[in-house]
């Protein structure tokens, strides 16, 4: 039986986690095991995808680190369950991702749990960590997002540890760190459907990516659809309160300025 200390780090696929698994490579960092709770195919961003496959899980294998991408799997049937099946599923009722409420707060995050937070425990537990013998976890939150750390939420069975803040390591160095390496610097990692999104990044989206925002603007409505038939009020994927369709237009450049785009890679869906 295997007693060595379970440690791992919380890979989300995008600058941060990239920066860790280039400094692990090199021996700065203490981490020979990389997880990443992939919440689905046709869910992740496209981007983060291809990134994770030509380059980072390649030069994970070449360094000899172990980067294991999770799927969800449904304890009786054995399936592989995604977040958009999820959210599409017939007869599905509930809000399954915190989109923006009338107000243009966020709901809940009930899915992060099932989908990021149970996945990755449930693969550390079958390595051994326990309440009394918890893993150790890096996040790759860096100086730049600090107050991101507090709202962390830490599990009985782990114990957290946050490399890059105590290094002092900035998202911008994370960049300069990945290219040292020769690396392309990979996306921002998070679900094409996010309701974090940046004004920036949907029009990004619908300029260059059309049918990718064509399908956001279908899930919206499809949401609404179901919140229609309960008598509620509507929700949607920005803060504007309205449709993604117009508070998006097409052809506009200038968008209200947003000062952070939450994605998965500093483990924000991980709190």
């Amino acid at each position: 039986m295997n007693t060595a200390p379970v440690k791992s780090f919380s890979f989300g696929g995008g600058v941060q986690s990239t920066a860790a698994l280039v400094l692990a490579a090199r021996g700065e960092l203490d981490y020979r095991t990389f997880l990443m709770a992939n919440v689905g195919d046709d869910s992740e961003h496209p981007g983060t995808l291809r990134y994770l496959r030509q380059y980072a899980i390649p030069y994970a294998d070449k360094h000899g680190i172990e980067l294991v991408v999770l799927d969800r799997v449904m304890k009786r049937s054995g399936e592989v369950r995604t977040l958009f099946q999820d959210l599409t599923r017939e007869g599905s009722r509930s809000l399954k991702i915190p989109v923006r409420m009338s107000n243009g707060a966020p709901g809940t995050r009930s899915r992060t749990a099932q989908f990021k937070i149970k996945v990755i425990a449930d693969e550390l537990k079958r390595r051994g960590a326990t309440k009394d013998a918890p893993a150790t976890v890096g996040i790759g939150i860096s100086l730049d997002e600090i107050q991101r750390a507090n709202n962390r939420r830490c599990e009985p069975h782990e114990r957290i540890e946050y490399p890059l803040l105590e290094r002092g390591i900035r998202r911008i160095d994370c960049a300069r760190i990945i290219r040292s390496a020769g690396l392309p610097v990979p996306p921002k990692s998070s679900c094409w459907f996010c309701p974090f999104h940046r004004p920036e990044t949907w029009h990004d989206m619908r300029r260059d990516e059309p049918e990718l925002f064509e399908k956001a603007c279908q899930l919206e409505e499809l949401l609404n659809r179901r919140r229609d038939e309960l008598g509620k009020d509507h929700v949607w994927l920005t803060r504007f309160n309205r449709p993604l369709r117009a508070a998006i237009p097409d052809g506009v450049d200038t968008l209200p300025f947003d000062e952070w785009d939450s994605g998965c890679d500093s483990g924000w869906c991980m709190t």
